[in-house]
């Protein structure tokens, strides 16, 4: 008994019959995931933002001091939540990204360190979760948050 093989014929478990088949797969030309555009919103940008830089240890408070002040109220309002993208602009393009953020830092922490990890952190998240390259991180340092001084983003317990 002899075995014989029909090499290329489309359809068949060969390499060629594979290509073959994948091409026919393939209607309207092209990679499917290139089919169409995708856009994202700034929002969703200053939200990435917003979360990744509160992740960083030494980063008190998102925004400045006005911004915080009417933030601490939303917040107090019921069915207000926290705003992420509070201290955060983003500007968004077709293939890349730019970011301003505003920060206040703990005291006692490097704010060259913290705003070297937030920068790294930011342009990690934003990147693999939107596939936009970040050109730039803009950090401005509003205030430093001193160990005796009040919260103003936590809201007074109404019970004592």
């Amino acid at each position: 008994m002899s075995e014989t093989t029909d090499r290329g014929r489309p359809g068949q478990d060969t390499a060629e019959g594979q290509g073959a088949k994948a091409q026919g797969a393939r209607r309207g030309g092209g990679d499917p995931g290139t089919r169409g555009r995708t856009t994202i919103a700034d929002g969703v940008v200053e939200k990435i933002t917003g979360m990744a830089a509160r992740d960083v240890v030494g980063v008190h408070a998102m925004g400045s001091g006005l911004s915080r002040t009417f933030g601490a109220v939303r917040d107090r309002v019921p069915g207000g939540a926290k705003s992420v993208t509070r201290g955060v602009k983003a500007e968004v393009g077709e293939k890349q990204t730019a970011l301003d953020l505003e920060i206040v830092v703990e005291y006692g922490v490097s704010i060259s360190d913290v705003a070297r990890n937030v920068r790294e952190n930011v342009i990690a998240a934003v990147e693999r979760m939107t596939g936009l390259e970040v050109v730039e991180v803009n950090i401005a340092v509003s205030d430093v948050k001193l160990p005796d001084e009040e919260d103003e983003e936590e809201p007074e317990p109404r019970i004592k």
